[in-house]
């Protein structure tokens, strides 16, 4: 009897103390909450941004129409950003059926439409634009940062050009630091977007060669995660290794004369980053063929070498 009032008064002392914990939580302010998922939506800081407004729609009381504002953030952000569009239909999914008042609806619609386009289950994406009378963009509560363009009803911010930038090798990510160089930029992704969207309006979305030249471009990127998964799973660079590989391959790495002759080893220190990346491309290229020796013995792969004219 004692053991049971001992385990009642934990229990009630750990539900007080949940209690306490949420009360605090639930005390901070929830224009600061959101404001700080808007910064981290800005800072590109994607999955930490849904988590904090997924914290703000769980916590505050908010009205239906601020409900469907943020879900619809969350959306877009899994749809735009981190390109998953399982979660971004989820969530869009998740609005048509909680707030079917939310004047969002009808671009909520469309991005359903998309999202079931991005998962190639076009049949699900016809059957939405068949039960759908209206399509037509309206506005909605812009998301995080100033408004630097529109295309018709479709605002572009300065969080959606910066992110295009950031999506460029960084190389060239530098040539687009001053404003001038971002004005630019945003002419020419303006111009784009526009003649994609004559391109889709003239159906070319379903002309043979796009679909082919989709297909094959979808095959190489397929491939080409393949690889950098395999790849970085069976390539490990360890300091010993690397020395291990300039001491048997010194005479790659001396100065020579005219003649080839060695006239000075280069020691290790001066030369360790080219002798990285020869040790991580032999790595590489170890990992690819024992990659492809796997494949073809599990395929039972038979190359007639013979009859090739």
């Amino acid at each position: 009897m004692r053991r049971f009032w001992v385990i009642l008064t934990i229990l009630l002392l750990g539900t007080a103390f949940a209690a306490g914990c949420s009360k605090k939580q639930s005390q901070r302010n929830p224009d600061k909450v959101r404001e700080y998922a808007n910064a981290l939506y800005n800072q590109q800081l994607y999955p930490q941004a849904i988590q904090e407004y997924q914290h703000y729609l769980n916590t505050y009381s908010l009205s239906q129409g601020e409900q469907a504002n943020i879900t619809y953030t969350i959306a877009n952000i899994y749809f735009d950003r981190l390109h998953d569009y399982q979660n971004a239909l989820a969530n869009y999914l998740k609005i048509k059926q909680f707030y079917p008042e939310s004047n969002l609806q009808k671009e909520v619609n469309k991005k359903i439409v998309a999202s079931l386009e991005r998962l190639r289950r076009s049949a699900d994406a016809q059957q939405v634009l068949n039960e759908t009378t209206s399509l037509n963009p309206v506005k909605h509560k812009k998301r995080p940062g100033a408004v630097v363009a529109k295309i018709g009803n479709r605002e572009i911010t300065q969080g959606d050009l910066d992110y295009e930038i950031s999506q460029l090798p960084p190389s060239v990510q530098t040539q687009f630091k001053d404003k001038a160089k971002k004005l630019e930029f945003l002419k020419q992704y303006v111009a784009t977007e526009l003649m994609y969207n004559t391109a889709k309006r003239k159906g070319l979305d379903k002309d043979k060669d796009v679909v082919e030249a989709t297909f094959q471009a979808q095959k190489n990127f397929m491939v080409q995660k393949l690889l950098q998964q395999e790849i970085a799973r069976n390539v490990k660079v360890d300091n010993s290794d690397i020395e291990l590989y300039y001491k048997a391959n010194k005479d790659k790495y001396a100065e020579k004369n005219k003649k080839g002759k060695v006239i000075r080893i280069k020691p290790f220190n001066e030369v360790k980053s080219q002798v990285t990346q020869d040790f991580l491309a032999e790595k590489r290229r170890t990992a690819y063929q024992d990659l492809i020796n796997r494949m073809t013995k599990a395929e039972n792969v038979v190359i007639y070498s013979d009859k090739v004219q």
